[in-house]
């Protein structure tokens, strides 16, 4: 047996060392973003990675995956390689493009932090972006007509507002006023994130052009309603169904925006001095009727703390993405936890920051990031979000300030120096 078969192949720890994100903005011509180019976005990301970790050699980065869910225009031709391109790391450095809806940036960091486990990687860039008025959600796609002739879903399970009214029919003890106040807490939660500066840590300020109107610099989030009231929402129309419970008001809205973050093998972060602000635990992805896609956290993330063996009860953050308040309150209502758990959501969520599709996942890592950093008495939490078409993905994290991260990696370090010797 030749010696490349014969060694061992151990998986390695994967560390999130940095993530940040433009400012999200309202899609279509009055946003902030119109006429400014998907992947410029992105390129902003990846210049401030880099400039904020300047110990950082851009020929140490192994790969560049960008997620978008519509892969055309300037959300095309590979956009993980063109954006590396432009935003001037070496030649040498690749890139790819993935899509999975709303969990693209998601995946793209499970996919390439799989990577670095094997060894393949140790250092990586991943995120998404979607441009949402350049690129509106299933334009120019092509269903198959067997979805239609074979009904392999239901008509309705492609248009997500229906989905999320399905969801309430299922849990009817879900309400719309339920909804409404959980709305109108994000709202208010992301408010009082932004007074304490907790949000704008983590945002790259971009500059925009416009006809007429010459450049302005956006360093805030356009979507935030703050005061929004529940008697505000209760006037809202149902556009998905007449009398029906899902409003502009308690789903996130149409949105443009871009995120990126650094990953690296916990050995590489060490050697490069690089921050470790999680490591991660555990991930799943899930498949659930298309026609309630919004359940999809549920055993998405029942998968991935057997994976971890852990239990809900060992789970100090959530960091649900709120593309409808019913799909957070139907995933809280299956785990018993309460629809004003201190624990969930602590910044707010995406019912008032926005959800760009493909590169909301990033998102919810950098405020998890930031909440393990306030908290050291968290040892896990979670980054979950469901996707369109049925499915669910979460992803398990650990706190490198809790004080058994401490005891565990110094236990590794020395098993490692043990089986060294022996070796």
């Amino acid at each position: 047996m030749s010696p490349s078969r014969s060694a061992q192949r151990n998986v390695r720890d994967v560390v999130f060392v940095d993530g940040v994100r433009t400012p999200f903005g309202k899609a279509g011509e009055k946003g902030i973003y119109a006429g400014t180019r998907a992947d410029d976005l992105v390129v902003k990301c990846i210049r401030e990675l880099m400039r904020r970790n300047p110990s950082l050699p851009p020929e140490r980065i192994d790969e560049v995956a960008i997620a978008a869910t519509t892969q055309t225009g300037d959300q095309g031709l590979t956009i993980g390689r063109t954006a590396a391109l432009l935003a001037g790391l070496p030649r040498t450095v690749p890139g790819f493009a993935i899509d999975r809806m709303c969990a693209g940036a998601m995946t793209a960091v499970t996919t390439t932090a799989s990577g670095i486990g094997f060894g393949a990687y140790d250092v990586v860039i991943a995120g998404g972006v979607e441009h949402m008025g350049n690129h509106p959600m299933g334009a120019g796609a092509d269903p198959n007509p067997r979805f239609m002739s074979e009904r392999l879903v239901d008509p309705a399970a492609l248009n997500m507002g229906n989905t999320a009214e399905n969801l309430h029919d299922r849990f009817p003890a879900i309400t719309k006023d339920r909804t409404d106040s959980y709305a109108a807490a994000s709202q208010a939660k992301l408010a009082a994130a932004y007074a304490k500066e907790q949000i704008q840590q983590d945002l790259v300020p971009v500059a925009t052009m416009k006809p007429g109107q010459g450049w302005a610099l956006h360093t805030t989030d356009e979507p935030p309603r703050p005061g929004t009231t529940v008697a505000d929402l209760a006037e809202l129309r149902t556009p998905f169904r007449a009398h029906g419970r899902v409003t502009a008001g308690n789903a996130a809205g149409l949105n443009d925006g871009a995120t990126a973050a650094v990953l690296a093998s916990a050995e590489a972060a060490e050697e490069l001095g690089l921050p470790v602000k999680m490591r991660l635990v555990s991930y799943a992805f899930a498949g659930v009727e298309p026609e309630v896609m919004g359940i999809g956290p549920v055993p998405a993330t029942e998968k991935a703390l057997r994976n971890a063996g852990l239990g809900i009860e060992d789970i100090g953050l959530f960091e649900i993405n709120e593309a409808f308040a019913v799909q957070v309150l139907s995933f809280l209502d299956h785990f018993g936890i309460a629809d004003d758990d201190s624990r969930v959501n602590r910044y707010g969520g995406a019912i008032a920051v926005g959800h760009p599709l493909a590169s909301s996942g990033v998102r919810l890592m950098n405020q998890l990031a930031r909440q393990f950093e306030e908290d050291h008495s968290v040892r896990y939490g979670i980054t979950t979000m469901c996707i369109g078409l049925g499915m669910g993905a979460t992803v398990i994290w650990e706190n490198p300030h809790h004080a058994a991260y401490q005891s565990f990696t110094a236990d590794q370090a020395t098993t490692a120096t043990t089986e060294g010797a022996a070796a």
